[in-house]
């Protein structure tokens, strides 16, 4: 049994992830988040507490007995990684053995892209911040979990996972259209399941040696064009992969017609101003492989079987 603290665990991957790791009964798991947990689900195995995760001697003592903290508050809701750094610092000192920052998405050429992705710029301090933390000596054990795209957004409007919303993406599958980048139509993304996410996850709490610093975790490597294609003969209608110019995005013009932002981090009310800027963020990390992430779980446990693209838009949309 290992116990395991999970921050922002009222976020939909981090539901996600405490569904999975007290599904057999085997590991404990500490949630905190800043709402009234009795909103959350209730579960054998699962402990909620609230709180604002400022305060540093509470979460000192919440992390007592715990082996690993995972966290997910979304980073551009937490200015200058105060919460962030705060969950490092006392997980350290209460003893914790494994830590895992908030991740959950691309791969280390964000460093490449940051420019337009700046709300992202969190990742980066917060992985520079546990390689300081470990210069000199191993102080925690720690790994990047990057998945690259969540698979299930293909599937929108559809609601294929249990606590992780639909959420549209520049492939939309729904209206038979992709848009893409013109020139990076053969460039690879990585699209990975939610349910695969989360038991990778498992598996890396249960895991005995080392964590691997960058922890890529591959679904399927898919180009726009092979997405094309694939949809094309599962469903037996055409689909238009419509281009877009980089250096249009890198001006900050949007040629493609999309919807508005619906990640559930940002309030209905600032969705108009964060989708065009959002969208050349993303269309952006795509065509410069931002969204490739490497195989560092895979490879570590080759016998666990991802979801494949195929199997994955047969079921949603044939």
């Amino acid at each position: 049994m290992v116990k395991v603290a999970v921050a922002g665990a009222n976020s939909g991957l981090a539901l996600e992830v405490i569904d999975k790791l007290v599904e057999d009964h085997k590991h404990e798991v500490v949630a905190l988040c800043r709402k009234d947990p009795t909103q959350f689900p209730q579960q054998r195995g699962v402990h909620w507490v609230q709180t604002t995760f400022k305060d540093k001697a509470q979460l000192v003592k919440l992390f007592g007995d715990v082996e690993v903290v995972l966290n997910f508050i979304v980073v551009h809701n937490d200015p200058g990684n105060e919460s962030a750094r705060l969950l490092v610092d006392a997980a350290v000192e209460a003893g914790v053995k494994r830590f895992a920052p908030s991740e959950w998405t691309m791969s280390q050429q964000l460093y490449s892209i940051i420019d337009s992705v700046p709300w992202y710029q969190g990742k980066l301090d917060m992985q520079s911040y546990l390689r300081e933390m470990n210069k000199d000596k191993k102080v925690i054990e720690y790994c990047f979990f990057q998945p690259g795209m969540f698979m299930d957004y293909a599937g929108y409007p559809h609601k294929l996972a249990k606590h992780v919303p639909p959420m549209p993406t520049v492939w939309q599958l729904d209206e038979l259209r992709i848009v893409g980048v013109k020139g990076h139509e053969d460039d690879m993304v990585t699209m990975t399941t939610v349910s695969d996410i989360a038991a990778v996850v498992k598996h890396a709490i249960e895991y005995e040696g080392e964590w691997p610093e960058v922890g890529g975790i591959r679904g399927q490597q898919i180009s726009p064009r092979q997405l094309q294609q694939m949809v094309e003969k599962i469903r037996g209608k055409p689909v238009q992969l419509e281009l877009v110019e980089q250096s249009d995005l890198d001006n900050g013009v949007l040629n493609a017609k999309l919807p508005l932002v619906q990640h559930p981090s940002i309030p209905e009310d600032q969705r108009e101003a964060w989708s065009k800027p959002g969208w050349i963020g993303i269309l952006t990390a795509v065509a410069k492989g931002a969204f490739a992430v490497t195989d560092e779980w895979n490879k570590l446990l080759p016998d666990y079987k991802f979801t494949s693209m195929e199997t994955f838009i047969t079921q949603t949309w044939k």
